[in-house]
């Protein structure tokens, strides 16, 4: 072991009470939190499987439905393989078993501490280990380079903040990321921040985002219609997704404004954590306005002014029901969150500044007018009002189709990088 990575590990080793108490802290909100914490010790929750096990790491919600094209491809291409999809949080663990049921094996992802990281892998043994978009574990990584287990970084992304972060321990980064087999990045600029971290110039390869290759469940339309009929088919209906604590309290001050313009205007809140329900229900009953809640009224009437939608999954299907999207984590400094879903069903979508988690995915759509980057509340309030009042939502819709279209294809890239590692193994 170098002594850079014994660095790090002694430093976890000191830092896990502190992890534990973190864990215990979120508990009180989503005490989801608080179970199944053996698997994060490297403890499976199965035994065994008989057949060899490819194993891919989605941390939460965003890499898991990222990652939602590529698992399909993987159980389809390869039936005799077992497939483990394990996830850091709550939320991603949810989403994974929604999407896929008893197709896959799951459990968190284990820390990364030597001792973990060995029971783990022994147990395991996966033939190949992929890991979406950035997660830089340096003993996981050395493990499986010890062990011969190809690993393959996908939809690697780095933003120009990370990189200047893992700048101050390049002799620890540039050693881990000399243990992946391949690096497919998703553009120009993710390349050279990997180069820049001491990543090998013939394991860095532009592949593209595995979030472009979104496919929509031709249903989809008729069940956003359905929903529709419920409220008023004729309603303009705007949904705020993926909202964070601070901003729900902007959008319905927003939907205020907004009101006095568009008197019968629909609004659906969708907060992105489930622990966060409640309290965004208690703000929306103590405003002026009538609520119905999803987790409550599976049916909805026309006297609804405002929805909340306390559901898990259903994004999508709000997204079908609607005409325009504001995608959250973007009022604060979060990072926001990935608009291509609202995109593929052919949405326009209002942002807030902070977009720095998504930005190579807002500039296609910024440049293509299907999606604007609003710097203040006053500027995102004015450009939801121009779109709510737009008469060529057609036009809109087209643009969103082309541009997914061109996007696509990151998917089949990947696999073949995939099929090559486990050829060699």
């Amino acid at each position: 072991m170098s002594p850079q990575r014994l660095l790090y590990s002694f430093l976890l080793y000191g830092l896990l009470p502190v992890v534990l108490l973190r864990l215990i802290l979120k508990s009180r909100k989503n005490k989801a939190y608080r179970l199944r914490i053996k698997e994060r010790f490297g403890y499976l929750p199965f035994k065994r499987p008989q057949h060899d096990v490819i194993w891919l790491h989605t941390v939460s919600v965003g890499e898991a439905v990222a990652a939602k094209p590529l698992i399909k491809k993987l159980l389809k291409t390869h039936p005799n393989y077992s497939l483990l999809i394990t996830s850091t949080t709550p939320t991603g663990s949810q989403t994974i078993r929604s999407h896929f049921g008893d197709q896959v094996l799951h459990c968190y992802f284990p820390y990364d501490l030597p001792t973990i990281v060995n029971r783990f892998i022994n147990t395991l043994k996966p033939r190949l280990l992929i890991i979406i978009e950035t997660e830089i574990w340096p003993n996981l990584y050395a493990t499986c380079a010890k062990q011969n287990i190809p690993l393959l970084m996908v939809s690697a992304r780095l933003s120009k903040r990370s990189t200047q972060r893992y700048l101050r321990i390049k002799n620890l980064i540039s050693e881990t990321l000399a243990h992946a087999d391949c690096i497919l990045v998703r553009n120009k600029q993710d390349q050279q921040h990997f180069l820049s971290l001491g990543a090998s110039v013939e394991k860095v390869k532009i592949s593209g985002n595995l979030k472009f290759d979104i496919r929509i469940d031709p249903t989809l339309p008729a069940q956003g219609l359905s929903l529709r009929k419920q409220w008023g088919k004729d309603r303009l209906v705007w949904v705020a997704a993926s909202t964070h604590e601070g901003e729900d309290t902007i959008i319905v001050s927003l939907f205020q404004h907004l009101k006095q313009s568009i008197p019968d205007l629909l609004l659906i809140i969708v907060p992105r954590h489930p622990e966060r329900f409640e309290s965004v229900h208690q703000l929306l009953i103590h405003s002026p306005y009538q609520v119905q809640r999803r987790s409550i009224q599976h049916s909805f009437n026309a006297s609804a002014d405002i929805i909340l939608g306390d559901s898990m999954g259903e994004m999508l299907l709000w997204f079908a029901a609607a005409d325009l999207a504001f995608i959250g984590g973007s009022l604060l400094r979060t990072g926001g969150h990935n608009p291509l879903e609202a995109t593929a069903l052919g949405l326009p979508v209002v942002s807030g500044p902070h977009i720095f988690n998504n930005d190579d995915l807002y500039q296609p759509l910024c440049k293509n007018q299907v999606a604007w980057v609003e710097l203040t509340e006053d500027k995102i309030r004015d450009r939801l009002l121009i779109l709510l009042d737009n008469n060529n939502k057609d036009e809109i819709k087209k643009r969103c189709h082309t541009l997914i279209q061109q996007h696509q294809g990151t998917v089949e890239t990947v696999y073949q990088y995939i099929k090559k590692h486990l050829n060699t193994t």
